[in-house]
């Protein structure tokens, strides 16, 4: 019923309205930077000077980067972005230096640098400085302030984790309050934080740190810059791996159809603990099978905390079943190696009302709000409520244990942004909405796992198939990428890196629990 309700409300006069709000936000879009342009594309823009001081580990070094705020008006002002680096443990073969980003968006690239040297194989750590930097808006780099963590907690203890009349009205709430504290807190900021102007950035630290081309591996979201990076510079680009991908058509211009390949793909992760707990009790010990087994647990779960709250000393609801459907919403992909985990964190709620799962959620407020802001920096959804609130109807259709909590709930972590970005009150100056071939690059490498529970595996196929020269590595198993979850596609990545030698597309790789 909501797909033909939908359909009646896309009027040639909403569809004339999208075209036009997507035109406003795309028209000031930079020009793809030729071969011979300067660092970031844009005259004018001064390659910054890293002053390296020791910091943390031996080995590791930190320095600062001054880049302009907007690349529209290099000379109206900088932004500070924190750089780390690893310096190559075998500096006579060193090849160059090897850009990382983890994600999020939010995720901290100098604490990726760390991630990259211990998981990868140690010849990516011999042969490479590995270089992350947070980009604008994260982290070190600025960080975007909407709520606080104390508003972030109230606004979950006031969110059900399924559906309640009034739940639509509820969540256009909440946006319209998390918007307010953005624009109040970083809207000077707001417009300069799209992936556009992170990409920009990314190429004047290339020059900077010394290099003709860059070497970068991007895993999720880090994949989106590294889409972008490669369709604004693609005669820079040496090797590029991007790990977890995103479709960046849909990402960019299709928002609505975005989220709900992602619902649809996290229901489904969710539905295949659910069956591997209900099949091997030894290692699941949740939900009794008389009673329905885990998934008729895990619904009562969230039905009994959503009812009876747990509240510190002060009577605060510090959590419920919001909390809980937030916590496995990203402990799902950690794969199957983090599937024991989640079973004895689901035992630990419903036995005691403590662990893992219920921790409060405001700790993550800092990491929510940029991963919130940029995504609606990046994006534009078709601006009426009607469509709106059908869509997200569709999404809760798709994803009856997980959507209600994201399409519904407060801004969060990727799954529920739709309601913030509609209505977002700053100008998208730093939005890039295509084109996607990169042509004339080196072969890039993409990677997507079958049973990716946050980048469905059709976005890796289909921005394989957009590259001009794009390569898929397909990894079958469970999990967010094929970085965290198979030794066969952290190896072929590392052969492509260090020899620039793409696997042909079609290679496939196990995850190492599948």
């Amino acid at each position: 019923m909501l797909t033909a309700v939908l359909g009646r409300w896309r009027s040639r006069t909403v569809i004339l309205l999208t075209a036009l709000m997507l035109l406003i936000a795309t028209g000031d879009q930079l020009a793809t930077a030729s071969p011979d342009s300067p660092p970031g594309g844009v005259p004018g823009v001064a390659v910054p000077e890293l002053n390296w001081v020791d910091c943390g580990d031996p080995g590791y070094q930190c320095a600062t980067a001054d880049v302009p705020l907007d690349y529209h008006h290099p000379g109206a002002g900088t932004i500070s972005l924190a750089v780390r680096r690893h310096l190559a443990g075998d500096p006579a073969r060193r090849i160059g230096s090897l850009f990382v980003n983890p994600g999020g968006p939010g995720g901290s690239g100098i604490g990726f640098v760390t991630s990259v040297v211990e998981t990868m194989p140690a010849e990516i750590a011999a042969r490479f400085d590995v270089v992350g930097f947070d980009p604008r808006g994260v982290g070190k780099s600025r960080a975007v302030q909407c709520w606080t963590a104390e508003e972030m907690q109230q606004a979950w203890a006031e969110t059900p984790a399924q559906w309640r009349l009034g739940a639509f009205e509820r969540g256009q709430d909440f946006a319209a309050r998390f918007d307010a504290a953005c624009q109040a807190r970083s809207g000077d900021l707001l417009p300069y934080i799209g992936t556009e102007f992170v990409a920009r950035d990314m190429d004047v630290l290339r020059a900077a740190v010394g290099d003709d081309r860059i070497s970068y591996l991007g895993v999720s979201f880090g994949t989106m810059i590294g889409t972008v990076y490669a369709n604004l510079f693609p005669q820079r680009i040496r090797v590029s791996v991007l790990d977890g991908a995103y479709n960046p058509e849909t990402y960019a211009n299709d928002p609505y159809a975005y989220d709900y390949g992602q619902y649809r793909e996290l229901e489904s992760a969710i539905n295949r603990f659910l069956g591997w707990c209900a099949e091997d009790r030894a290692a699941c010990p949740f939900g009794d099978p008389a009673s329905g087994g885990p998934a008729a647990a895990l619904d009562a779960l969230v039905a009994d905390l959503s009812d009876h709250p747990v509240r510190d000393e002060s009577g605060q609801v510090v959590a419920d079943g919001a909390t809980l459907v937030n916590a496995l919403m990203l402990q799902i992909n950690g794969g199957r190696a983090a599937w024991p985990t989640i079973a004895d964190s689901l035992r630990q709620a419903a036995e005691h009302r403590d662990g893992p799962a219920l921790r409060p959620v405001g700790r993550y407020a800092a990491l929510y709000a940029a991963n919130v802001a940029v995504e609606c920096a990046d994006r534009v959804y078709p601006p009426t409520t009607l469509e709106l609130q059908a869509r997200l109807g569709l999404d809760v259709a798709a994803a009856p244990r997980m959507g209600p909590i994201a399409a519904w709930g407060p801004p969060g972590y990727d799954h529920s942004h739709a309601n913030a970005c509609q209505r977002w009150p700053a100008p998208r100056a730093s939005r890039y909405a295509g084109p996607w071939t990169a042509p004339g690059s080196a072969p890039i490498l993409v990677v997507g796992t079958t049973g990716d529970p946050d980048t469905p595996y059709p976005d890796a196929v289909a921005l394989a198939s957009m590259l001009e020269n794009g390569r898929l590595l397909t990894v079958t198993g469970e999990g967010h990428s094929g970085f965290g979850h198979s030794q066969c596609a952290r190896d072929a990545e590392t052969t492509y890196l260090i020899e620039s030698a793409a696997p042909p597309s079609g290679t496939t790789c196990a995850g190492d629990t599948d």
